[in-house]
């Protein structure tokens, strides 16, 4: 079946569902994965350009063997050149688990009766930011389920809570949010209160999938969804993330999904999401899997590496849902952001000898180690861990991002603002001989450097680090 835009696209506007099923499907079974075919789609992603539907569902159909390994190695090769080896590091906190949605694969739905409900009070929430900031983390996304009592109004005294708490030299510099999809007035509300970036998962793009799976509370509509990130650009959040949950549908199909958001975005807001997420479906409590479209570590593997040589500017964040072996393999081929030390339990942050319990979790993580162990194991592989939020405080958002990142200012701003918070959590956090091996990370990356004049700015900022300066960078 020949594939006609104008016979199968849905025309962009703002606040409108932009899916067509057919219109994918028809993309998938036309896409021929030839040899030139794809060797050509990966070189045009190396030239940084970002690849269409068509192309994109080229490298999802390859299964040759041999094809799949240039995909990773244009991958490895993409993020190099645009990324470097930084990899932005974060944690998430979990506000309140009261639910009305009825997710068949959450372990907060709403007929979930084992799930222990619970929203952090004032004191409760400062503690857990105490107990975050002890460890150096610097960047939060803050999570909380769909219900009457997470307002607004409520998530921004939330932001704005984590913002004041001060702990020694910690701080919380970046808050992103994972909530409810908002009307436009609320997305105002917590703009208002400084939020990073805005988070709504589709879940699945496939409407038939998705009414499978939702079958209560506001989330059964799909329209109001897909639309809920175009309400929050209406309402000035240029900063949104976008995601699906791999495992409810034909991974090939949320794959076309995601970049055909992507194309939503910027066609009618000039601006793509800041970040994609792809988590696979995991245990949660009383939940049984429908194993028809489970995705296999072969598949999600080489689907990262697609997913990066598609939108070389788009950040990809990994979860610790994936084991650690999982995730250093993939950070390889395109993973920018991870989180470490990741606990979901609610009150698990400040409740130190608290044991994972699936009936007070989302979903069961793979990767439980420690953010100084996540921190020592990057340090060994040579990536740059990075806490920093430089950009979303000079401006350098949406829009305004893209025009910086494009022509590759990203390695020129982030590598050496990575190294500047890399040099603030080794002076206040470093143990166990990670000081040291920190120190000849960063001294590897100056020498890397080729413009003289900024590696002698950079020097004298890392040394004023190491006498007491916090918060420098370019």
């Amino acid at each position: 079946m020949i594939y006609d835009p104008q016979i199968y696209t849905i025309e962009d506007k703002p606040e409108v569902p932009f899916i067509s099923e057919k219109e994918i499907e028809v993309i998938l079974e036309g896409a021929l994965p030839e040899k030139e075919v794809v060797r050509n789609i990966i070189a045009k992603s190396l030239s940084k350009k970002r690849l269409s539907m068509q192309e994109t569902a080229v490298l999802v159909n390859a299964t040759d063997p041999g094809l799949i390994e240039e995909i990773k190695a244009g991958a490895r090769l993409l993020k190099e050149q645009v990324y470097g080896k930084r990899i932005v590091l974060f944690a998430p906190l979990y506000v309140g688990n009261l639910c009305v949605n009825n997710c068949e694969y959450c372990g907060f739905r709403t007929s979930n009766k084992s799930q222990k409900r619970t929203t952090l009070t004032h004191p409760e929430l400062i503690e857990e930011v105490e107990m975050l900031e002890e460890m150096g983390q610097k960047r939060l996304i803050l999570v909380y389920g769909e219900h009457p009592k997470y307002t607004p109004e409520f998530i921004a005294d939330t932001v704005k809570t984590v913002y004041k708490v001060k702990k020694g030299n910690g701080e919380i510099r970046r808050v992103n949010i994972n909530a409810a999809p908002l009307d436009m007035e609320g997305f105002k509300t917590v703009l208002n209160a400084g939020i990073g970036t805005y988070q709504v998962f589709q879940e699945s793009y496939h409407r038939g999938a998705y009414a499978k799976y939702h079958t209560g509370g506001l989330k059964k509509d799909y329209d109001w969804r897909i639309s809920a990130l175009d309400r929050a650009q209406e309402a000035g959040i240029d900063d949104v993330g976008i995601g699906a949950l791999f495992g409810l549908y034909d991974w090939r199909f949320e794959v076309l999904g995601l970049i055909r958001h992507v194309n939503h975005l910027e066609a009618v807001y000039n601006v793509g999401p800041h970040t994609i997420s792809f988590p696979r479906l995991q245990r949660a409590s009383n939940v049984d899997f429908d194993p028809t479209w489970e995705v296999s570590d072969e598949d999600f593997t080489r689907m990262v590496a697609i997913l990066r040589l598609a939108v070389p500017y788009t950040g990809l964040i990994l979860t610790a849902r994936e084991s650690a072996e999982i995730r250093d393999e993939v950070l390889q081929f395109g993973v920018s952001q991870i989180d470490g030390g990741t606990k979901i339990e609610m009150k698990a942050y400040s409740e130190k000898e608290k044991d994972q319990d699936l009936d007070a979790e989302q979903f069961e993580i793979c990767d439980d180690r420690s953010l100084s162990e996540v921190m020592d194991d990057l340090i060994e592989n040579e990536y740059l861990p990075s806490f920093c939020t430089a950009c979303y405080r000079t401006g350098r958002t949406g829009e305004h991002f893209m025009e910086f990142s494009v022509p590759g200012f990203i390695k020129r701003y982030c590598t050496p603002n990575a190294m500047l918070t890399l040099a603030e959590y080794l002076e206040d956090y470093g143990k166990n001989g990670i000081k040291e091996k920190g120190y000849r990370l960063i001294q590897k990356n100056l020498i890397e450097l080729e413009d003289d004049k900024f590696k002698t700015r950079l020097e004298e900022r890392l040394d004023r680090v190491k006498q007491g300066e916090r918060d420098l960078y370019f």
